[in-house]
């Protein structure tokens, strides 16, 4: 069910320019990521913008009988509070089409505004945000199998990026929800950096706020009073306004920027619990109606947060980020170089075998893509390293920060590595027997020294320095040792004594050693779920083929260092 990319990222707005735009609308309205590589990269012209009001928002605001927004009365709400992120929960409309989804999400935010919604839910959680989305998924819910924990990745204004979690906990009970709670910490803790700001939001359904959740969430994020209140000072947010089930939790960092909540000539020192039913005047919140937070089966009101963050400044820079130094890549192996620029079109790419010649792979690339293919020349050396530069301005540039080794390619030609397939449930209960296949279809052996395989929680096996993986062969990364069966050449035990797949849905990373991603497979429930039958590729042997049940392939549940068929690699 996890969808790890949002589709609409490759045609987002560089950071620079939503900064730009941010700034023309806030003089019309009278309002008074990523990391790089080394700060002398960072050029020329610098301007601090004022600080960037961020409203945040909770919503399990649906309404009728269908757990939708079709109604409309959700709608207005959104409309006339205008937030800029929603942690949206039951997020369906119409027939939940592409098109239909965003028809909605035009109407009640703008044509403008980014979306995750996850995958293969009945009462899907979602996120909807006035700024760029550049990263997006979803975390297994343990306690229930209709929805999963949607997060995002928000480039918002300012030197931090904003990590949200849309949740909706389980009615059951208190110790339930605490299990729920317990995994989500456990995964903004492997994934989500300390340094960035972090907000979970949704419906708890939680019956006070001494739950043990809230002593579990406080891990990561403040869980204390003050509270968001309505036109009465009344916190609690359930349809008879008698539990706490909505919230807006955020780390201690955002904390520290939180602001009134001000809408028309209101101002709500804390935040807002958004009922229409008791709003005054309700003319600020056009074109919601006084009836709409009362509507039938609108279970929850919403909860309104604002921060007032640190802006971005205006800067023109580009910084190589890989290869950086001390990386390892195999001769003919396809590597990515990679950078982050800011204020510049098109970027030139080149690379150095001795620290003093320089040969030019593209004279001009955008530089919004951040990234250039390079099969690695054949030449041993210790001494290579990469530049980046405008291609309009020489002098704006960026070096790799230390050499890296280019090792022999065995003569020529070009390896690829991609995971092949992967065995999420494995036979009986025995998690060693877990594992996943990579495969190299190309024509040059491949360096896998310190690449990671990682799954959606952590990383779970380091290479060890020196393994390669050898042109048209196969290498198999299982749970424990005493999962390998007999006769598979070509394999080791996870580094870390598990792999720890998922059985309901998965993902699967591979990174080399500068940490860029080489291949992810994507799995679904489908292909997780039938206890001992491996997802295999199909076609087998292709990298870009979907995964599929190994038993739609042959007769044989799995086929661990060997094609499906059986044959060899």
């Amino acid at each position: 069910m996890r969808i790890p990319e949002n589709p609409l990222r490759d045609l987002l707005p560089s950071r620079s320019l939503v900064a730009a735009l941010l700034s023309l609308s806030f003089v019309a309205c009278g309002e008074t990521e990523w990391e790089g590589g080394a700060q002398d990269a960072l050029a020329s012209q610098e301007s601090e913008l004022a600080s960037v009001r961020v409203r945040l928002m909770a919503a399990n605001i649906t309404s009728g009988n269908a757990q939708s927004y079709d109604q409309g009365h959700g709608t207005r709400l959104f409309q006339g509070t205008d937030p800029d992120v929603v942690m949206i929960q039951e997020f369906n409309y119409g027939d939940n089409s592409a098109s239909a989804i965003r028809q909605f999400v035009n109407t009640a935010f703008g044509s403008s505004f980014y979306y995750y919604r996850e995958g293969g839910a009945q009462i899907p959680n979602g996120i909807i945000s006035r700024w760029p989305i550049i990263a997006s998924g979803e975390w297994d819910d343990p306690s229930v199998d209709n929805r999963d924990f949607a997060y995002a990745r928000i480039d918002v204004p300012g030197p931090k990026d904003l990590w949200v979690v849309s949740v909706h906990l389980l009615t059951a009970n208190a110790s339930t929800r605490n299990t729920e709670a317990a995994s989500l910490v456990s995964r903004i803790k492997a994934n989500i950096p300390t340094g960035d700001y972090l907000a979970i939001g949704g419906d708890f359904n939680t019956d006070s706020r001494s739950e043990s959740c809230f002593s579990t969430f406080s891990q990561v994020v403040v869980t204390s009073s003050p509270y968001p209140a309505d036109r009465n000072g009344n916190t609690n947010t359930n349809a008879a306004r008698a539990k706490p089930y909505d919230h807006v939790l955020v780390d201690s960092d955002l904390r520290a920027y939180q602001t009134a909540t001000v809408i028309g000539s209101s101002s709500f020192a804390n935040g807002l619990v958004l009922d229409s039913r008791v709003y005054s005047p309700l003319s600020e919140i056009s074109p919601a109606q006084s009836g709409d937070s009362g509507a039938t089966n609108m279970q929850h009101m919403a909860i309104i947060k604002d921060f007032l963050i640190p802006g971005d400044s205006s800067v023109t820079g580009l910084s190589v980020s890989a290869p950086n130094g001390g990386e390892s890549w195999a001769g003919g192996s396809s590597q990515a170089i990679t950078w982050t620029a800011s204020g510049v079109t098109n970027v030139k790419v080149e690379y150095t075998l001795n620290g003093s010649t320089w040969t030019t792979l593209t004279s001009s690339v955008s530089a919004s893509t951040g990234r250039y293919t390079w099969t690695v020349p054949s030449s041993a050396t210790a001494s290579a390293r990469v530049r980046v530069s405008d291609a309009s301005n020489a002098s704006l540039s960026d070096t790799s920060d230390a050499a890296f080794t280019i090792t022999s390619g065995g003569g020529g030609g070009t390896g690829t590595v991609f995971i092949n397939e992967v065995l999420v449930n494995e036979a009986g209960s025995d998690v060693n027997g877990e594992f996943v296949e990579l495969v190299n279809p190309g024509s040059a052996a491949v360096s896998l020294s310190g690449w990671t395989l990682s799954d959606s929680a952590s990383v779970r096996h380091t290479f060890a320095s020196g393994t390669t993986l050898a042109a048209g062969a196969s290498l198999v990364v299982f749970g424990g040792a005493s999962g390998i069966p007999s006769g598979v050449a070509q394999a080791v035990a996870a580094s870390t004594g598990t792999l720890g797949l998922s059985n309901s849905s998965e993902i699967v990373t591979v990174k080399n050693s500068a940490g860029t991603v080489v291949d992810t497979a994507t799995l679904s429930s489908a292909v997780c779920g039938t206890d001992g039958v491996s997802a295999n590729r199909s076609p087998d042997g292709s990298s870009g083929g979907s995964f599929v049940l190994h038993t739609s392939l042959s007769g044989t549940a799995s086929s661990p260092g060997k094609k499906a068929n059986g044959a060899s690699f």
